[in-house]
């Protein structure tokens, strides 16, 4: 697919390329083996050459008989001897040893005396010392290793610094991509918005003579902020793919590694790269890894690591100039987090958030993403789209992706209507398990749903139950999915109120039909628990706490630690005041539309799956009415 992500060809190299030029041809390189070859002949030479400069030079061993007949003709200028063993020095200044037998019984001191030769009382042949003898031995060993470590330098590329051993100097090859094959505008949706704030650096690409003339000059940086999933990386290749210049992209999680100065040392090689070929694009996805506010104690391990090779961003960032071309687009979910070096003007001076899509914007994005699959005719992505609210367009293209995996599945030859509904449902529900209950558990099971089902339809303004489901998804023995019509950017009172008392519908269909609850309702008091504590704690939604924030943020963060401990147990008395009206609520709408409910209990528990026409028809309620 054109969004697909280029390869690596190096594993030391920590970002990909594509639409560089090539590298020049790399020189030659002697193979390994003949290094290694060369090496050992050099260090079997020198030692020779040492044993020869160390050893006993022209030193040469006699027969005791030569030794006799050299002494009788004069020829013996000194001697040495220890025990049985003999050396010397002859008048032609020629040295030598010999072993005098023991059973020789010739008169040797009398023939010495005779011929004048002098026994000295140290040897003749000097030996090397203790200190030499160990040097000589370790020499070849020290060679050795210098010479393998000069080696291993020529065949890696570089010295031994911090960029050293673990890369090379030599450019990487840039991933070279048919031409049309890149990334544009064309396959990016649903964030129209976006594309309009990244025309402008797609324009300053395109004609930098343009702006220069007037002055102008464009951000050194931009970072695209947003939740997982919006596109942001699909966004950054788009403008260097609409633009045309060459694009570098890395995880600036890859960049930190054990050593200290390494991630810097990377940094600089990539700025290097891009500055060749200029103009470009670098793109660091998740930067919030490197990018996180400095201080707050010693920097030690990892974390000086961490902070060297964000100061080195820093730098090459703010040693940019207008005429180079180079921009650096950056990725992040966590912008709260960064530090304020890293958002200053002159670096990330552009901040672009990319929000979740509309629905118009599914739409599109659900059409490029099945324009390779055949769908049925019975498929409407404009109905899909109303139902996936709040989907981004990873999450969009899954769907699609799992869609067309259960046509596989299925031995269908294109993807039909069924096939979305169910990969959806396998999305948002989860898979189905294959678990076995008993009548009464099913029995229960139905009226919790239906208990969330029923009123979630009566409700003023409550979202459309989609489907009532008692077939156990996930960690749910069933579940009742509901979903607005459009998308919603505020909710009011009446709203989130609705919202708790459907969430609180299965307990309440419990408590009304067999007098006790169960632990089938965790999830959603969980979700009844988020809801009224933004409604007494942060949305001014209590009298009794009034138009304040109290739990600003996150709330599991700064939950006790945000305003004085009276105030968060005023939050907390209201939260309980809002959930028991809801619950009564509930209970007393279960009670007076009992008949409904069990009409819809039933239905479930002979079909266990309800369609929300289905659903609606089995209450006796019409769907027409709540519109």
């Amino acid at each position: 697919m054109a969004n697909s992500v280029p390869p690596r060809d190096r594993t030391d190299q920590p970002w990909r390329s594509e639409g560089a030029p090539p590298p020049p041809p790399p020189r030659k390189r002697v193979p390994g083996w003949v290094w290694l070859v060369l090496a050992a002949v050099v260090v079997f030479a020198l030692t020779n050459l040492a044993l020869s400069l160390f050893g006993n030079g022209d030193e040469r061993k006699i027969s005791y008989t030569e030794f006799s007949r050299q002494v009788s003709d004069g020829n013996v200028a000194k001697i040495y001897s220890k025990g049985d063993a003999i050396e010397g020095e002859l008048k032609n200044e020629q040295r030598f040893t010999t072993q005098r037998p023991a059973f020789a019984d010739d008169d040797l001191w009398a023939q010495l005396t005779r011929e004048k030769v002098t026994v000295t009382a140290e040897p003749v042949v000097e030996r090397p010392s203790l200190l030499a003898n160990l040097l000589l031995s370790l020499a070849p060993l020290l060679l050795l290793v210098v010479l393998w470590l000069f080696v291993a330098r020529r065949m890696r590329g570089t010295g031994f610094g911090a960029g050293g051993m673990l890369g090379r100097k030599t450019p990487p090859k840039p991933v070279e991509l048919e031409v049309g094959q890149r990334t544009t505008f064309a396959d990016v949706a649903g964030i129209d918005e976006v594309e309009g704030e990244l025309n402008d650096v797609v324009d300053f690409l395109k004609n930098p003579q343009a702006y220069r003339r007037m002055g102008a000059k464009m951000p050194r940086g931009v970072l695209l902020a947003g939740p997982p999933g919006t596109g942001k990386t699909l966004l950054a290749r788009a403008v260097a793919g609409e633009a045309g210049v060459p694009f570098f992209s890395a995880s600036a999680s890859e960049f930190i590694e054990m050593i200290v100065g390494v991630g810097a040392s990377r940094v600089r090689e990539l700025f290097n790269e891009a500055r060749k070929v200029a103009p470009a694009i670098i793109f660091i996805d998740e930067i919030d890894t490197i990018g996180r506010a400095r201080g707050g104690g010693a920097a030690v391990g990892g974390h000086d690591e961490r902070e060297q090779t964000l100061n080195q961003i820093l730098t090459e960032m703010d040693g940019f100039s207008g005429s180079e071309g180079v921009i650096v687009i950056a990725a992040t979910n966590r912008a709260d987090v960064l530090d304020p070096a890293l958002t200053r003007p002159g670096r990330f001076d552009r901040i672009v958030h990319v929000s979740p899509p509309d629905r118009g914007g599914r739409e599109a994005i659900l059409r490029i993403h099945t324009r390779d699959i055949p769908l049925g005719a019975d498929v409407d992505l404009a109905q899909v789209a109303r139902t996936t609210p709040g989907m981004t367009g990873a999450e969009l293209a899954n769907l699609a992706n799992e869609a067309a995996l259960l046509a596989v599945k299925r031995g269908q030859h294109h993807v039909t209507r069924s096939d979305v509904s169910d990969a959806l449902e396998k999305i948002q529900l989860g898979a189905e398990r294959a678990l076995v209950m008993p009548l009464e558990e099913r029995r229960r099971t139905a009226y919790h749903e239906s208990g969330h089902a029923l009123l979630g339809m009566l409700q003023p303004g409550a979202d459309p139950v989609r489907k009532v489901t008692i077939v156990p998804r996930g960690r749910a023995l069933g579940v009742t999915l509901s979903t607005p019509d459009a998308d919603k950017y505020a909710y009011t009172e009446e709203y989130l109120r609705g919202r708790i008392i459907g969430a609180l519908g299965g307990m309440a269909a419990e408590q009304v039909v067999f007098g006790a609850v169960t632990t089938g309702s965790e999830s959603d008091l969980e979700q009844v628990t988020n809801i009224a504590r933004g409604m007494a704690g942060r949305w001014g939604m209590s009298e009794r706490v009034g138009r304040l924030s109290a739990l600003p943020g996150d709330a599991q963060q700064a939950y006790g630690l945000s305003a004085a401990p009276a105030t968060l147990d005023t939050v907390a008395d209201e939260m309980r005041r809002i959930v028991d009206e809801c619950y009564e609520s509930a209970c007393a709408l279960l009670e007076e539309h009992r008949p409904k409910l069990d009409a819809l209990a039933a239905a479930l528990l002979e079909n266990e799956t309800l369609e929300e026409e289905a659903a609606y028809r089995a209450a006796g309620i019409p769907r027409l009415a709540k519109e």
